[in-house]
């Protein structure tokens, strides 16, 4: 389980996210949904350790800032960050050997096979185009097997069929018992099946919901993301079922 407790990230006068608190339940696929500028990247670099930050995050009780926990999470990028002089398998055989993997060989046939990359092997990082750098972006993220993978904004640059895929393998994976987090700003991108969402705006999370609060409200995820996000009044959002926390109404009638 991975916990996020009190969470705020200052860059100078600016508050990229202000006292951010959620849950991961083991098991689950949690979507993080929001506008630009939200603090999405912001709250998924802190959960990853890339930033510092006040508050806590821990996994399994341990803080994701030590070695010890990171070694259950997995991070997919927003942008692919690719060695130009490297080629796709020489990638795939850097991050196996930098986690010590064993019998890894049959796990990268299947992802370059998956992902459409299995004739690209001898292509140098700088030879791909934008969308088989994002291609190979998830594979180097997937072939750990992390417990806990926490995936930005995965789709970008993706065509309908490497998007049909990735969904397919997000499903295999929460079937399998893997704690998934998505972050993304479409929210058609995440219509696969999902247990519990999050939409933050102006650094704050303005509503925690699960998919049957949703469906016993009788509105879509787009209906309760654009009342939330557009401000309909607190009253009409807590009628509709969207589950909105106690304490967020709290910070709402403050703004």
């Amino acid at each position: 389980m991975l916990e996020v407790k009190n969470v705020t990230k200052r860059y100078g006068k600016n508050v990229a996210c202000n006292d951010v608190s959620f849950t991961l339940e083991p098991g689950t696929l949690t979507v993080l949904l929001g506008p630009n500028g939200a603090g999405k990247s912001t709250i998924i670099k802190s959960m990853i350790g890339f930033l510092k930050y006040e508050g806590s995050i821990t996994i399994n009780g341990l803080s994701t800032k030590t070695a010890e926990a990171r070694k259950y999470l997995g991070y997919i990028p927003e942008m692919p960050s690719l060695y130009p002089t490297l080629t796709v398998i020489e990638h795939m055989e850097f991050i196996a050997r930098a986690y010590k993997l064993t019998n890894y060989k049959e796990r990268i046939n299947m992802l370059l096979e998956r992902f459409e990359l299995d004739d690209k092997r001898k292509k140098f990082g700088d030879e791909l185009s934008k969308g088989m750098q994002q291609k190979l972006n998830l594979c180097i993220g997937l072939l750990p097997d992390p417990d806990l993978i926490l995936l930005d904004e995965p789709m970008l640059g993706l065509d309908p069929h490497a998007i049909k895929e990735l969904k397919n393998y997000i499903e295999e994976m929460r079937v399998a018992g893997k704690t998934l987090f998505i972050s993304t700003h479409i929210i058609d991108s995440v219509d696969m099946l999902w247990d519990r969402t999050i939409i933050m705006q102006d650094g704050r999370i303005r509503a925690n919901v699960t998919r049957d609060e949703i469906e016993g409200s009788g509105k879509s995820l787009e209906d309760i993301f654009f009342e939330v996000t557009e401000g309909i009044s607190k009253e009409d959002v807590i009628s509709s079922g969207s589950g909105i926390d106690a304490g967020e109404k709290a910070g709402e009638s403050e703004k």
